[in-house]
């Protein structure tokens, strides 16, 4: 039993080590897998930005492709970029001992982030890049500091950097407004992410919608059947319900003469 119950802790703590993470404070994320328009997006995302370095090694082209509503062909003329087939595996063509010699860490697989980490980490973690000179590549992360990955979404998001700012008033979870006028009551912090303007091909907006079609596309990735699952648990319910009416009719007739 004492082994069991080590084994048990000793597998949880991964996972509470990932929901501890830095302490930012997370943005909430909605996903929606029937979107099939913001995965495929996403998937030209990952495919054309993540690509290079991560694989999704647990996912298949083929089943990616059916999953979401792109055919065969454009899938490989357009988001296969390592002369794989159609059947193979979303694998890099990147050496690990390259990755190591170049990152300090061969970059991991993504296949099942979105589960590892959360679909709000991940949205939260993809928007907090910014400059840092000091680091070896140039960025730092606001959710996982002094991370050794290149913000490589910078030519779509824009230099983003520390600097100063009005931001509202929050106390106890509320937003304070001026009484009077209510207008927003503001003060400046100089600890805030600050995009520079005119320096990436996105809004803010158009940057916060892609990011969020790519932790979709992962979210799908991470958990290709969870639709699937879904549906078959509505039949076993409906079906549970329906057998419970005879179930309970048939238990009280077999009761009725019994005093």
């Amino acid at each position: 039993m004492k082994k069991h119950f080590a084994a048990l802790i000793l597998a949880v703590l991964p996972g509470l080590a990932f929901a501890a993470g830095s302490g930012y404070p997370l943005d909430k994320v909605d996903i929606d897998f029937t979107d099939k328009a913001a995965m495929q997006d996403g998937a030209r995302t990952f495919a054309n930005y993540c690509m290079g370095c991560h694989s999704a090694k647990f996912q298949r082209y083929e089943r990616v492709a059916d999953d979401i509503g792109i055919p065969h062909e454009l899938m490989l003329e357009n988001l296969v970029f390592t002369g794989a087939k159609i059947g193979d595996h979303m694998k890099i063509g990147m050496k690990p001992e390259d990755a190591k010699a170049w990152f300090g860490a061969a970059p991991p697989d993504l296949t099942l982030v979105a589960r590892v980490r959360g679909t709000d980490w991940l949205y939260t973690y993809l928007r907090t890049f910014y400059e840092d000179p000091s680091r070896p590549l140039g960025a730092n992360n606001k959710v996982f500091p002094n991370v050794g990955m290149p913000n490589v979404l910078a030519s779509l998001q824009g230099r983003q950097v520390i600097g100063c700012k009005q931001v509202q008033v929050v106390e106890d979870g509320k937003k304070q407004y001026d009484p009077l006028t209510g207008a927003p009551i503001t003060h400046e912090a100089c600890d805030q992410l600050t995009v520079v303007p005119k320096t990436g091909s996105l809004t803010e907006e158009e940057f916060d919608e892609k990011i969020h079609n790519l932790v979709t596309f992962l979210a799908y990735s991470a958990n290709p059947v969870k639709l699937e699952s879904q549906r078959i648990g509505t039949y076993v319910l409906l079906y549970l319900a329906f057998f419970f009416v005879f179930a309970y009719l048939l238990k009280r007739e077999y009761w009725k003469d019994v005093h």
